[in-house]
């Protein structure tokens, strides 16, 4: 299992439209993918802004690149995505799940 991890600032007056994009647009996109395990959107106030961590989960790197293409440690940020955020990462980082409880 690979954990690929995200992160985004957007501002507070703003800071809910990119959960509506994640929840609108992202996961329906995702769950027809071949691989996708599991997405999730945690957020954080730091100063003026919001941040967010999107974590998703996937089977293995070669679902990945169905998803994301052959240069998997690129983000994909679609322009509606682009749109609600003041900034995000360009690159993306893949975590090999080692173990985990539940």
């Amino acid at each position: 299992m690979i954990v690929r991890e995200w992160r985004a600032r957007a501002g507070r007056e703003s800071a809910s439209l990119y959960p509506r994009h994640f929840n609108d647009a992202v996961l329906p996109m995702l769950r027809k993918l071949e691989g996708f395990v599991a997405g999730s959107l945690l957020s954080r106030i730091i100063d003026e802004h919001v941040e967010f961590l999107v974590m998703t989960r996937w089977d293995s790197l070669e679902c990945i690149r169905g998803f994301a293409g052959p240069e998997i440690d690129k983000a994909v940020v679609e322009p509606a995505a682009a749109a609600a955020l003041l900034s995000y990462d360009r690159t993306v980082q893949h975590y090999d799940v080692v173990d985990e409880a539940s």
